[in-house]
C-alpha cells in the first residue's frame, strides 16, 4: 500500500464546525424596530351605500357620457336692470296718451255729426278697455302663477336644509294647492294628507312630495317630449323644403314648451310663454345643443351617416333629438320641484325611441 499523499489530505479533511458573524446593516434607520401604529376605535357610521346600477354607469356605457355632456340643468335667468326697457316703458305711454287724444278728437267729432255715432264709438271704447283689462289680468296671473312655481322651488332647497318640518310642511302645502286642479295628482295629495303628521324630517317630506305629485307628471312629460320628438323627426325627414323645417321645429317646441307649463300648474300667458322660450333658448344657446350635426348621429350609431341613413333620415333624427332637449329644459323651468328623488330625463333615454334600428335597443 502507497502511503497518503499531502494532497489527499487536503481533499479528506475533516469536518468543522464555524460561526457566522451577522452582516452590519447598511441603514441604521432601517435596524431600528418600527413604532407600532396606534390602532383606532371601532365606529359606526350612518352613511348609506348606493350602488349605481350597471345601465347608469358611465364607465361601463360611455355612450352616456357623450350624449349628456352638455345636459346641464336649465335655471331661470336673472332678472336684471335694463334702460331698454325704460325706454320703452316710456315711449309705450307716450303712444298710449296719443291714442287716448286721437280716440278723444274722434269721439267729439262724431257727436258734432251726430249723437248715436257718438254713443257708438263710446261703447266700442268700453268694449275694447273692457277687453284690454282681461287680458292685462290674465298675463298678471299667468307671471304670478311662473313666480310661483319658482318660489316654490327655491324655497323647497333651503327648507330641505332645516331640521323642523314646520317649513316643509307648509311647502307641500302650497305644492298640493298648485297641483290641484291636475287630476293625476289626486292620489299623491291623499297619500301626502294621511302621512302629513307621520313624517318629521323635512328631506324626506319633500322627497315623498316628489314621488306622489310629481312622479306621475314626469311620465306624462317624457311621453310629452317623445311625441313631440317623433313628429319632428319624421316631419323635417319628409319635408322638402328647409324652411318647413324650421317653421314646424318652432311650432313643436312652442307647443312642448306651453304643455310642459300646463302640465306643472304655471299656465302662462302670452308674454310668460315668451318669457319662457326665451329661457329655453337661452339655456340651449349656453349649452351648445342647438349646434348639433353628424357628429352626435356618429356618437349614437359608431359610423358615419352614409353607411346607416340618407342625408334626410339623418337630418330628421338631429332634429327630433333636439326637440328632446328643449323638452328636457323645459321640465327643468316648469317643474316646480328640483330632481332629489327621481332621476332626471336625459337625451340618451329617447334615443332608442327616436333611431331604434340604429342605437341596437
Amino acid at each position: 500500500m502507497t502511503k497518503p499523499t499531502a494532497d489527499d489530505k487536503s481533499l479528506s479533511r475533516r469536518p468543522a464546525a464555524f460561526s457566522v458573524e451577522p452582516e452590519p446593516a447598511k441603514d441604521d434607520a432601517a435596524a431600528k424596530p418600527k413604532a407600532e401604529t396606534p390602532r383606532r376605535k371601532p365606529q359606526s357610521f350612518d352613511t348609506e351605500i348606493v350602488l349605481t346600477p350597471d345601465e347608469e354607469d358611465p364607465f361601463l356605457n360611455p355612450e352616456l357620457g357623450a350624449l349628456d355632456a352638455t345636459a346641464a340643468i336649465a335655471v331661470p335667468r336673472r332678472r336684471r336692470f335694463s334702460f331698454g326697457k325704460v325706454a320703452l316703458g316710456a315711449l309705450g305711454v307716450l303712444l298710449s296718451l296719443a291714442f287716448g287724444l286721437w280716440t278723444d278728437e274722434l269721439i267729439r267729432n262724431l257727436f258734432s255729426r251726430a249723437d248715436w255715432l257718438g254713443y257708438t264709438a263710446l261703447t266700442v271704447v268700453a268694449v275694447g278697455i273692457l277687453a284690454v283689462l282681461a287680458i292685462v289680468i290674465r298675463e298678471t296671473a299667468g307671471m304670478m302663477r311662473l313666480a310661483a312655481v319658482q318660489a316654490i322651488k327655491t324655497e323647497a332647497d333651503a327648507a330641505i336644509m332645516e331640521t323642523k318640518p314646520a317649513r316643509a310642511r307648509a311647502l307641500v302645502s302650497r305644492l298640493c294647492t298648485l297641483l290641484e286642479s291636475n287630476a293625476e295628482t289626486a292620489k299623491g295629495r291623499a297619500t301626502l294628507k294621511a302621512a302629513e303628521n307621520d313624517i318629521i324630517d323635512a328631506p324626506q317630506l319633500i322627497d315623498l312630495a316628489e314621488r306622489e305629485l310629481l312622479g306621475p307628471l314626469d311620465r306624462r312629460a317624457r311621453a310629452l317630449i317623445l311625441g313631440a320628438s317623433k313628429r319632428v323627426s319624421v316631419v323635417t325627414a319628409v319635408s322638402p323644403r328647409a324652411l318647413v323645417d324650421i317653421l314646424y321645429v318652432l311650432y313643436e317646441s312652442a307647443k312642448l314648451v306651453r304643455a310642459m307649463a300646463d302640465l306643472y300648474g304655471g299656465r302662462p300667458g302670452t308674454l310668460g310663454m315668451i318669457r319662457l322660450m326665451r329661457d329655453v333658448l337661452a339655456h340651449l344657446a349656453v349649452t351648445g345643443s342647438i349646434a348639433v350635426g353628424d357628429s352626435i348621429v356618429q356618437q349614437l350609431i359608431g359610423h358615419g351617416l352614409a353607411s346607416k341613413l340618407s342625408a334626410r333620415l339623418g337630418e330628421g333624427v338631429v332634429n327630433g333629438m333636439m326637440t328632446a332637449r328643449i323638452g328636457i329644459s323645459a321640465m327643468d323651468l316648469c317643474r316646480p320641484l328640483s330632481f332629489r328623488a327621481l332621476k332626471r330625463p336625459g337625451i340618451s333615454d329617447f334615443v332608442g325611441d327616436l333611431a331604434p334600428n340604429i342605437g341596437g335597443r
